[in-house]
């Protein structure tokens, strides 16, 4: 279907999504949503005829682990609940251990790239087909940004993402600025990678804003569109007419009249870079056609994934993700500079997130939050989700004496007891007993 021009609709920006013109479909981050109820300004647009699309970021269909059954019912009844087209994900790992491995599980919290290799190609491929089964509507997947990549890798990203393509018929969603992004950090070429991809499969496209430190360019979703990344968008467009294109913006939102300029900037770009004859390629599957969810066309038994092939996956996904959020040592053929880049960007983004979901913390511990946070991180893998982790680090915080200020820690207190329920997660003893001290000393 033809989408038209979108924007990422964000609570922070709600009123400015629905007062720009021009916009005829926004993307909402799935995991943003309940399954039941819909926010007032969601249900304004869809009521003024604006499709929403909603874009999962914690499945991890490039993991060793099979889709977890709760997130893909959870996906699918938000995709009804929006009506939306289609659903879309990542082709990423966000969490490793567990079962598999019989070690804890690991949290990345983050977007991490898989190996583009036949394993992990033939694991990401049943994934996809359990994803497909689960799904009311037909599912695209993003190619992600990276930091860093896996040695001795047998594929190019385009040849991987035509492999998988021509496996499952899943659609894509290609992400301009992440191919931007893996030009400068990895070196690969964009425009090779548009050559290898089937442009006829992409269901729409990202455009989004990064800035570059030290040589290595951040995809930030907090700047401005670049003019590369401009030109990555440029490229495509010569190749094909997408059917949407979408700008994603997720912090320090500037105001509507600045969101309206990029999206100028898009319409412009693809208006000069549009081939002045030719058409493009025959549209990519719908819903009516086998790359359809819930059809029975393809089951995740269709190709079973060779033996041993999830266990040797899930090694070395743990392996690294054990790395880059535990200490332990680097898995051999990385660049360790990479790893620590991406440490510390993961450890950043955990602080920068636990702010968003729980803004009591930096309040209370003023100046001191961030780096008691990262101190924090440096001990403490992320093993449940961004609240989990806020709990667990005001129980932290409060199990080592803290914060200094008997004020600040009466308030800490009260805010780690309404949350954690009557039964605390652990440590129970200990932290009933630092919490009676702070009482004791108002």
């Amino acid at each position: 279907m033809e989408l038209g021009i979108g924007i990422g609709w964000r609570p922070e920006i709600a009123a400015e999504v629905e007062s720009l013109s021009g916009i005829d479909w926004v993307e909402a981050v799935a995991e943003n949503l309940c399954t039941d109820h819909l926010p007032d300004s969601l249900v304004r647009l869809r009521e003024r005829g604006v499709t929403v699309v909603p874009h999962g970021v914690a499945l991890g269909l490039g993991g060793a682990d099979r889709p977890d059954p709760d997130r893909l019912s959870g996906l699918a009844a938000r995709a009804e609940l929006l009506g939306a087209p289609l659903v879309t994900e990542h082709i990423a790992f966000v969490r490793a251990g567990g079962p598999l491995t019989a070690s804890p599980r690991l949290e990345a919290g983050h977007l991490l790239p898989v190996p583009r290799t036949w394993d992990a190609l033939d694991v990401l491929c049943q994934n996809v087909r359990i994803a497909q089964d689960s799904l009311p509507v037909p599912l695209a997947l993003e190619n992600i940004a990276a930091l860093i990549t896996w040695p001795d890798e047998e594929l190019t990203e385009g040849q991987f993402l035509a492999e998988l393509v021509g496996r499952t018929g899943v659609r894509l969603l290609i992400d301009v600025a992440n191919l931007h992004t893996n030009h400068v950090n990895l070196g690969q070429d964009p425009a090779k990678a548009l050559d290898e991809l089937p442009v006829e499969a992409i269901a729409y496209v990202h455009v989004a804003g990064g800035v570059e430190r030290n040589g290595v360019w951040h995809d930030t979703h907090a700047h401005p569109v670049s003019e590369p990344v401009l030109e990555v968008l440029a490229e495509l467009r010569s190749r094909v007419d997408p059917p949407g294109v979408l700008l994603e913006r997720d912090d320090a939102f500037p105001p509507g009249a600045e969101l309206a300029g990029e999206l100028d900037a898009i319409r412009a770009t693809l208006r000069k870079a549009a081939p002045s004859a030719g058409t493009r390629p025959g549209p990519a599957p719908t819903s009516d056609d086998s790359a359809g969810a819930g059809t029975g066309a393809r089951t995740a038994a269709s190709t079973p994934v060779p033996a041993g092939t999830r266990d040797r996956t899930a090694v070395a996904q743990t392996a690294l993700l054990s790395a880059l959020v535990a200490g332990t040592p680097a898995p051999e053929g990385f660049d360790h500079r990479r790893l620590r880049v991406q440490s510390r960007a993961l450890a950043a983004k955990r602080a920068d997130v636990v702010a968003k979901v729980a803004p009591e913390l930096p309040e209370i511990l003023g100046d001191g939050y961030r780096a008691a946070f990262l101190s924090y991180v440096g001990s403490r893998p992320m093993s449940g989700g961004y609240r989990r982790d806020a709990l667990d680090f005001a129980e932290h915080v409060l199990i080592a004496g803290g914060p200094a200020d008997p004020v600040a820690r009466r308030r800490l207190t009260y805010w780690w007891q309404d949350r954690s329920g009557a039964r605390p997660p652990r440590r129970t003893t200990r932290l009933v007993r630092a919490a009676r001290a702070a009482l004791v000393g108002k």
